[in-house]
């Protein structure tokens, strides 16, 4: 009997592969760069699974080509790379790995919100540059952390995982999500308000929504606008949640004090995006559960997810 031929789309962690390989024939893309689309689609054809990263898009176009295919495995737990109403019109399931990123994303988010806050960024430019010849008592003065009031706009697993930390800071928190999380509050003693009362009251506001037809640009012009001066924004999110011209103006204006993204619409972003050009604008590479634990975690999940379907059971996260 023929094998289940798996189709890999960037270099994973080595158990994830050797699972992989109890379930049939794997095909691994070892390049550190995306796989081309056009490669993507003729691997498609043949594929009976194929586990994907954020940078490929699964689509109508892919998927009317994909006859023997039966799952995707998405390595993330954001999917907006994946049409689910597609996958399940032609019958392919649609997996991604919640639950496993949690916590290293929620650690990213925290630091991101501190070194913004505390412009650790710029200090680290500042003595590269040659700049600390003294000290002055407002040398690169930035924001308290601890004490503050914390706005979340999305109270999933990692918003509450964020609140969770913010607890630790002595921290207010407010949220903004769809419906209120009684069982967050509890844990966590964040209060569920409107999204003007958050931006509002908030010192400092934190993005951990999953983009949806509902969630893009929700933070643009208007919102900047309601927010302190003295706020500091955070994406750690999707980039597509963010009016980045408005971001820019908001930013530019002095109309917040600072931002720190770890998303951006585009990504790569570009290096001469004129965000990157700004001294309150702290930025990285979209590495939110970046580290090596997080993300052999997440490669194993997806890979199992694969050998349960491939093995006529039922996945183990399915997205329908």
């Amino acid at each position: 009997m023929k094998k289940p031929w798996i189709v890999v789309t960037r270099k994973v962690a080595n158990e994830a592969i050797e699972l992989l390989e109890s379930a049939g024939e794997v095909d691994v893309w070892q390049e550190d760069a995306p796989m081309p689309r056009a490669v993507f689609l003729e691997k498609a054809q043949r594929a009976d699974a194929i586990l994907t990263m954020l940078t490929e898009k699964v689509d109508e176009e892919l998927l009317a080509h994909a006859s023997h295919l039966r799952i995707v495995a998405n390595m993330a737990v954001g999917y907006d790379n994946l049409d689910v109403e597609a996958c399940k019109k032609h019958g392919v399931i649609a997996t991604n790995t919640p639950d496993v990123l949690t916590e290293a994303t929620a650690d990213l988010t925290f630091a991101l919100l501190m070194a913004t806050a505390r412009r650790l960024t710029e200090a680290n430019r500042f003595i590269l540059a040659g700049e600390w010849t003294s000290w002055s008592p407002s040398l690169l003065a930035g924001q308290s952390v601890y004490g503050t009031t914390l706005g979340i706009i999305g109270m999933g697993r990692i918003g509450e995982a964020v609140a969770r930390r913010a607890n630790g800071f002595g921290m207010k928190i407010l949220y903004h999500n769809r419906r209120p999380r009684p069982e967050a509050e509890a844990k966590t003693g964040a209060v569920h308000v409107d999204l003007d009362t958050l931006l509002r009251e908030s010192d400092h506001v934190v993005v951990l929504t999953p983009l949806t037809d509902e969630t893009r640009m929700l933070i643009g012009e208007r919102e900047f606008s309601l927010m302190k001066p003295t706020a500091v924004f955070v994406n750690a999110s999707r980039g597509g949640t963010v009016d980045e011209n408005a971001l820019y103006q908001a930013l530019v204006t002095k109309q917040i004090w600072a931002a720190g993204l770890d998303v951006f619409s585009q990504e790569p972003v570009s290096p001469d995006h004129p965000l990157l050009r700004l001294p309150n604008l702290t930025a990285l590479p979209h590495i939110g559960s970046a580290t090596l634990q997080a993300r052999a975690e997440m490669a194993r999940l997806a890979a199992a997810n694969i050998v349960e379907v491939l093995g006529g059971r039922e996945p183990l996260t399915p997205l329908w």
